[in-house]
């Protein structure tokens, strides 16, 4: 496999991280498995939509099923999952952080005007 295709394979993976909803369920199931009538619940929103989440999630590899009778429980598949959504919140807050303090010089700037 070449470099192109390890980059297409990166992207693909990672486009599970493009819906908020998807990463409100990767910190709801952060420290726990929970079934999908709990997610929904914790996030104040419909069955059938955090389903839906969780089919492109556990296409993707990224949440590990367990069945305990009619019902299903869902966990990361791999903890380093949470971290990279960490790491992207903190260079995410670094960036607002940054914007923010450069916002604020310039006024500095115009009112000395």
């Amino acid at each position: 496999m070449n470099d192109k295709e390890i980059y297409k394979l990166h992207a693909d993976f990672c486009k599970f991280m493009s819906n908020p909803k998807r990463i409100e369920i990767i910190f709801s199931l952060e420290c726990q498995e929970m079934c999908v009538d709990e997610i929904a619940a914790k996030m104040d929103i419909r069955v059938p939509n955090v389903s839906q989440h969780l089919a492109v999630m556990r296409e993707r590899g990224v949440v590990k099923t367990r069945r305990e009778g009619t019902k299903i429980f869902y966990k990361l598949s791999n903890p380093n999952i949470l971290k990279a959504c960490l790491i992207m919140r903190d260079v995410m807050y670094e960036q607002m952080k940054e914007n923010f303090n450069l916002i604020e010089s310039n006024q500095r700037i115009d009112n000395e005007i």
